[in-house]
Parts: structure tokens; C-alpha cells; sequence
């Protein structure tokens, strides 16, 4: 299982590209991951024959676990049992240059002392696929998330005091949030006989009954983690909303007249392609919207990294936009257009989907006239926009028809006061309202 990301701890095995005996190229797509970052397909680190797959579809196991095992063509599996209770040990019926049968490679039962991939032998023909462990000296930030970490230390709390209910005894998002709704920031009753991990009744959800012919499906990766992304952030975050609305004629006439030149530069000119200029110009001069609160201090962001909220079939996904403030507003739009199509595609990079310090979503393009988003940790504001549509508005004490919508700002009163967010809103408004065509 590959580490897509610093903070990814564990990914769960979608769908198999490819079956035992299929042979495989270099990069070619040969299992999907689901991860609280990414789906993405897991190309081939080589080029062989699919000897072994040791996870199924559907199982959730750590970085580093080897889920399959990729040979020459000849090479053969014994039918022992692995440690993830696979077909793991393989045999070969070649020999090297030298006569030497090709070396076998098997799964321990128990955890490694060392790096899975020095168990490999050189020219032994076959690759396991598998990332290297972490140094000695993190050992502790193997037993919790980043997220964990800093929900402990924002509340004061000793990691090492919770007993974890994850893979190795790894402390989750519930084991911290049910401690601390337990005994509250830094308390604990030590008497308690409840799991540290179980919820107080009241924060239990209710029972759900079943009634004759409903279906039940369970939740996918994804969506599991979508929820618990969303219940931490509002556990996190003093969420309040300021609501602006929008003349965008201006930016239509201008879209209207240069769609045709961002066309024959292979990019779309959209409405986003506007707000996504202006809002990362404001950004600049706003920098407590750009910014992060660790515990007691604040993160003022020198880069802005743009998030763009896209909406697939199965749930959403948050891919970013790097160094959005040195782009223009061809560059923005394609680079949007890229991460939006990979996204949807699942060929997004594990890099491209964190590191964001704003984020924009559009529920608009469903008809929504506004939305009040959720804030994505550790983020401190997002922006919703809606519908843009015709609407009579008055005008120089007359009744008009202009192109409006509203965009909405989300944002953490923890450190973003209304006026803060209002003036940020103002300027955004004066941004789209009186967006420069040289700026196209």
C-alpha cells in the first residue's frame, strides 16, 4: 500500500485492475486506492506477470503492507498462507545467468524490524509493492494522524494516555473526540469504566429501524470519509456565514468576447475562471483568510493554494491549484480544467490533493441559489458561489435585468471576525463588478 500523502495512514483496496496471471507494464494501472485524501489507480512499479494478490477488494490495511506481488513470467506461487492470510510465498522455476533459482519472497506473519523492501533481493525478478517505513524516530507519529495531533494538542491532551482502537493500536479521529467528550480538554475520570473511544449517550446516533423493502448498501471509502471530515471540521471550527450578492454582466461580456481566444489555447473561460482571479488577488491583501490556527498560534500562508471543490458521482473531492497567486487568468483556468477532469477521471497525484489554504465550491451548478459550506480543516474559510442567472434588480431608481448571483463566505470566527470577512467580501464583489478585460 503506497503512502499517498504525509498524513495517509492506511488505504483500502477498491477494485483490482488486473487478476492473478494478467500480465502488466511499468505504469500501467493495476489496483485503485481509496484514501481520506484520494482515489486514485496505483500504476506498476514494473513490468511482469501478477504473481499474488494478498488484499482483497474492500480491505483497509497500512502504508507499507505488501497487497501484491508482480513476477517473471515462468515464476509460480507456493500455496502458502501470507500474513494477510493470502497465498504469499512465492517459488521460481528460472534460474539467473548463473543457474541460481530466482529468490523467493514471502509475507512475515509479524511486523518487519526493517524496511520490507531489503527483503527483496536484488535481480530476484519480482517487485513487491510496498513503501518504505518510517525512521525509528517517528514511531510516535505512526500511532496518530497529523489531524489527531492537532486536535490533541488544541485540547491539551496526552495521545499516549488514549488507548487506540486502530490497526496497531493507532488512536482515530473517534478515540480523541470520544476522550475529550469524556473528561473535557485535559481531565479524565480514571475511574470510568467506558472505553475511551465510546460516545456519550447523548452524542450516540439514534437507532435507525428498517422498514420492508428498504435496501441497505454501506458506505463507501469515500463517503465515510467525507462524514468524518465534515464532523470534525464543525467540532473544529466556530462556522459563521456572510452572504454577498453579485452583478456579473461585466464578466460576461468579457468571457462572451474571449471564450473564442482561451479556446484556441486549449482552456475554458468560466465564470469560476473570474471568481478564482479575484478571489486569489483579494487573498493577497486578506491574509487572515489565508491563513491556519495551530493550538494558540496562527499560520499566516505565504503561498495560496487553491482548492476547487469537484463533485463526483460517488461524493466530492478538493483537488488544489499550487501557487495560484502567480497565475493569470489563462493559467487559473486551465489549471482548473486539468485537476478537475483528472479528478473526475481518478488521475489525480497524492500532492495535488492537500496543502490548499482556500477553497472555492460551487453547489450553484446545480441551481442552488446559495450554500453554506463546510470549511476544509485545516482551512479557515471557503467560498460557496450560486446560481448566476437573470434577475430584475434596481438600478438608478429603475427596474433592470442583470446577470446576479450570490456567493457565500465560510468562515472560522475562531480567528476571522465578521468585519474581516465582509471587507474580504466587498472586495471581491468590487473585484468581479469591475474586473479589468486586460486581465483576461
Amino acid at each position: 500500500m503506497p503512502q499517498m500523502g504525509e498524513s495517509i495512514a492506511e488505504g483500502t483496496i477498491v477494485r483490482w485492475i488486473k487478476k492473478v496471471g494478467d500480465a502488466v507494464d511499468r505504469d500501467e494501472p493495476l489496483f485503485e486506492i481509496s484514501t481520506d485524501k484520494v482515489d486514485a489507480e496505483i500504476p506498476s512499479p514494473a513490468a511482469g506477470v501478477l504473481m499474488d494478490i494478498a488484499v482483497k477488494e474492500g480491505e483497509t490495511v497500512p502504508v507499507n503492507t505488501v497487497v501484491a506481488t508482480i513476477g517473471a513470467a515462468g515464476e509460480k506461487m507456493a500455496p502458502s498462507q501470507g500474513a494477510n492470510g493470502a497465498k504469499g510465498t512465492q517459488t521460481s522455476e528460472s534460474a539467473d545467468a548463473t543457474g541460481t533459482p530466482g529468490a523467493a519472497l514471502s509475507a512475515p506473519a509479524s511486523p518487519p524490524t526493517t524496511s520490507p523492501v531489503s527483503a527483496v533481493p536484488e535481480h530476484s525478478g519480482t517487485e513487491a509493492l510496498v513503501a518504505p517505513l518510517a525512521p525509528e524516530g517517528e514511531a510516535d507519529r505512526q500511532k496518530s494522524s497529523p489531524l489527531v495531533r492537532r486536535i490533541a494538542k488544541e485540547h491539551n491532551v496526552d495521545i499516549g494516555r488514549i488507548q487506540g482502537s486502530g490497526i496497531g493500536g493507532r488512536v482515530t479521529k473517534q478515540d480523541i473526540l470520544g476522550f475529550i467528550d469524556h473528561g473535557g480538554r485535559a481531565s479524565f475520570d480514571s475511574q470510568s469504566t467506558r472505553p475511551a473511544s465510546e460516545p456519550l449517550a447523548q452524542d450516540r446516533p439514534p437507532v435507525v429501524t428498517r422498514a420492508v423493502g428498504d435496501t441497505v448498501v454501506p458506505m463507501s471509502v469515500m463517503r465515510k470519509k467525507i462524514a468524518e471530515h465534515m464532523v470534525v471540521s464543525k467540532r473544529t471550527s466556530a462556522h459563521v456565514y456572510s452572504v454577498f450578492e453579485v452583478n456579473y454582466s461585466r464578466v460576461d461580456q468579457i468571457r462572451k468576447a474571449k471564450k473564442d481566444d482561451y479556446e484556441r489555447s486549449g482552456a475554458r473561460l468560466t465564470f469560476t475562471s473570474f471568481i478564482a482571479k479575484v478571489v486569489v488577488d483579494c487573498l493577497r491583501t486578506h491574509k487572515v483568510i489565508n491563513a491556519s490556527i495551530d493550538g494558540d498560534n496562527i499560520i499566516y500562508r505565504t503561498d495560496i493554494n487553491l482548492g476547487i471543490a469537484v463533485a463526483l458521482d460517488n461524493g466530492l473531492i478538493v483537488p488544489v491549484v499550487k501557487a495560484a497567486g502567480e497565475k493569470n487568468t489563462l493559467g487559473l483556468s486551465k489549471a482548473i480544467q486539468d485537476i478537475a477532469e483528472r479528478a473526475r477521471a481518478k488521475k489525480l497525484n497524492p500532492e495535488e490533493v492537500h496543502g490548499g489554504t482556500f477553497t472555492i465550491t460551487n453547489p450553484g451548478n446545480f441551481g442552488a441559489q446559495f450554500g453554506l459550506p463546510i470549511i476544509n480543516q485545516p482551512q479557515v474559510a471557503i467560498l460557496g458561489v450560486g446560481a448566476i442567472e437573470k434577475r430584475p434588480v434596481v438600478i438608478d431608481d429603475a427596474i433592470a435585468i442583470r446577470l446576479m448571483g450570490f456567493l457565500t463566505l465560510g468562515y472560522d470566527h475562531r480567528l476571522v471576525d465578521g468585519a474581516v470577512a465582509d471587507q474580504f467580501m466587498a472586495d471581491v464583489k468590487m473585484g468581479i463588478e469591475t474586473f479589468d478585460p486586460s486581465h483576461a
